[in-house]
């Protein structure tokens, strides 16, 4: 079964205050962390700060077939010193399964 998420993050003043020559820098170790489960989980970057949103500035969208991968991976984000030096923080996710009611129908119900 595949799974969507889409990720509410919130990056704060103290980010956007860094020098962007340090905010690429602590990008680039966040890419490896997305880079070393790449193989597993799908995950696209949105900046939704100049449109409407609402306590949010950006989003990730991930795909999985992997959940325990997915946790791991955000585990990694978590560790992370972008997000133990209080410059982002996970909102809120919004999470879905590809057709579930299929997967229902059939495992469940015997319907072909």
């Amino acid at each position: 079964m595949r799974y969507m998420m889409i990720v509410l993050l919130e990056f704060y003043p103290s980010w956007l205050a860094l020098p962007r020559e340090r905010r690429r820098a602590y990008a680039a170790s966040l890419q490896e962390i997305l880079t070393k489960y790449s193989q597993d989980v799908n995950v696209r970057f949105f900046d939704a700060e100049a449109l409407p949103g609402k306590d949010y500035t950006d989003f990730a969208v991930c795909e999985t077939g992997d959940m325990q991968k997915y946790h791991f991976m955000w585990e990694e984000i978590r560790d992370s010193e972008v997000y133990t030096k209080g410059y982002m923080k996970i909102k809120d996710v919004v999470m879905g399964m590809e057709n579930a009611f299929q997967a229902y129908e059939g495992d469940v119900l015997g319907m072909k």
